[in-house]
């Protein structure tokens, strides 16, 4: 609940505002001296203060403001006086505050003026921890053909306004990419506004969306600014986007088609300028079809789509992975760093990874806390990697289907053993033609040529 500070030196007039803003649903603390607000500021958490202009027998409005900017940079203030005077009001606005109302305002006019600087400030104060939880541990990070071509699409797409569709797998980093698209826009400026489409039921997401007027449900005891409204100016990321309801879907594409909106209970149509960046792990033109997806707004959505490849499909990145992941738990969790034996990534390798990145930091984490010795070996890996269960796994399903056990030999030399068989059984099957080989194992072709030379196979003399 935000919390706002109100600055008058009239005691009846701080009571009144105050009472009025608690039944409004705000957190309030009231001072009636310039002197007063600036120890309120400094020893409490506040989100926005109402600032009177007139305050006899101390310091004034203006010199509140001038130090409380100093104090706090990032403090929202709206600044209030009984007298129009442009040049004063002037003045304030350029010495950073947000807003100048003229006494006597209604709690609708003060509500109405103050709330997007609280909506701002909530969500820059989000942006900020989520950067901080973030940090550096969940960056791109790879150098494979597949990472170099998305990384290309990104840089193609930022520096336009068009809509962009981002597909995937879970777990393969498609906020990642919305981050990244965003970052390097002329639109980072402002807060990049998210949204989770599946995390929602049906009858609030709406809400989130487009915001609502008090009283236009049970429990909408205030005005709320929606997702769009704040995202005004920016970018607003849609996630799993293939969730969203059908009427939902429909008042998404009229922003889209003309930039208006309507609060939910409310009759004013408000002026939007949005960039969408959407995310879904669905096959949208499936869903279409199956009557569950809007193709116009497919449309709308998929100007630029972008494909993220599953960590199978870039299997080359592992080894930086791994090594970016331990490094990280390392260090946020201070322990000692231990070392991954390259033979325990080829293990890694050889896994099909139906979860993708998500799968693999917490596969590394746990080796990392369930492995006692300071050198993680292939072994190690093999005891706490899923058994694969289905074909689509080539070379680990031979191992477990049809090489059940070898005496004497160590899984990592059966697994290699088992996926040799199958890339020379593909060659001859494709009359040893490497590229529709690659494509059919989903491998990428430098990828391919290593593991020719890792298991020695060469072209037979008669091709």
């Amino acid at each position: 609940m935000a919390t706002i500070l109100i600055v008058d030196d009239e005691k009846n007039a701080l009571k009144m505002l105050a009472q009025a803003l608690k039944l409004e649903g705000y957190d309030t603390l009231t001072a009636s001296s310039g002197e007063e607000a600036l120890q309120l500021c400094a020893s409490k958490t506040v989100d926005l203060v109402l600032l009177d202009i007139l305050m006899p027998g101390g310091i004034n409005g203006v010199e509140t403001l001038t130090r409380l900017r100093q104090l706090k940079p990032q403090l929202n203030v709206v600044m209030m006086s009984a007298q129009k005077e442009i040049e004063t009001a002037v003045r304030t606005m350029e010495l950073g505050a947000r807003r100048y109302l003229t006494k006597p305002a209604s709690i609708n006019e003060i509500v109405h003026a103050i709330e997007p600087f609280l909506e701002l400030s909530r969500l820059s104060k989000e942006n900020e921890a989520l950067k901080e939880q973030i940090g550096t541990r969940d960056e791109m990070v790879g150098e494979s053909v597949a990472m170099q071509q998305l990384r290309s699409q990104i840089s193609l797409v930022a520096s336009s306004d068009l809509g962009v569709l981002i597909t995937g797998e879970n777990g393969t980093g498609k906020e990642l990419v919305a981050d990244a698209i965003h970052q390097q826009s002329q639109r980072s400026r402002k807060p990049f506004i998210r949204l989770n489409c599946a995390a929602l039921p049906e009858e609030l997401i709406e809400s989130e969306l487009f915001g609502h007027e008090r009283g236009a449900f049970t429990g909408a005891t205030v005005r709320r600014q929606g997702k769009f409204e704040i995202a005004d100016g920016s970018a607003l990321f849609l996630d799993e986007i293939g969730d969203m309801s059908l009427k939902a879907q429909a008042k998404v594409l009229r922003v889209l088609e003309y930039g208006e909106l309507e609060r939910l209970g409310g009759t004013q149509t408000l002026h939007v300028d949005v960039r969408i960046i959407a995310a879904t792990n669905k096959n949208l033109e499936r869903e279409i079809e199956d009557g569950r997806f809007r193709q116009d707004l497919y449309y709308r959505l998929s100007v630029v789509p972008i494909a993220v490849p599953p960590l199978r499909d870039r299997t080359d990145d592992l080894p930086m992975l791994v090594k970016h992941f331990a490094e990280r738990f390392h260090k946020d969790n201070a322990r000692a760093p231990k070392v991954i034996d390259p033979s325990a990534i080829q293990v890694l390798q050889l896994y099909h990874w139906p979860g993708n990145i998500r799968e693999l930091k917490n596969i590394v984490e746990r080796l990392l806390i369930m492995v006692n010795q300071d050198v993680i070996l292939p072994t190690d890996v093999e005891n706490i990697l899923p058994i694969p269960q289905s074909a689509s796994q080539p070379a680990t399903a031979a191992v477990f289907q049809e090489n059940r056990f070898q005496a004497g030999k160590s899984l990592l030399e059966m697994v290699d053993e088992a996926e040799a068989n199958l890339i020379r059984n593909a060659l001859d099957a494709n009359r040893w033609n490497i590229k529709r080989t690659a494509e059919q194992l989903k491998i990428e072709r430098s990828n391919f040529y290593k593991k020719l030379e890792k298991f020695n196979i060469k072209r037979p003399d008669d091709l």
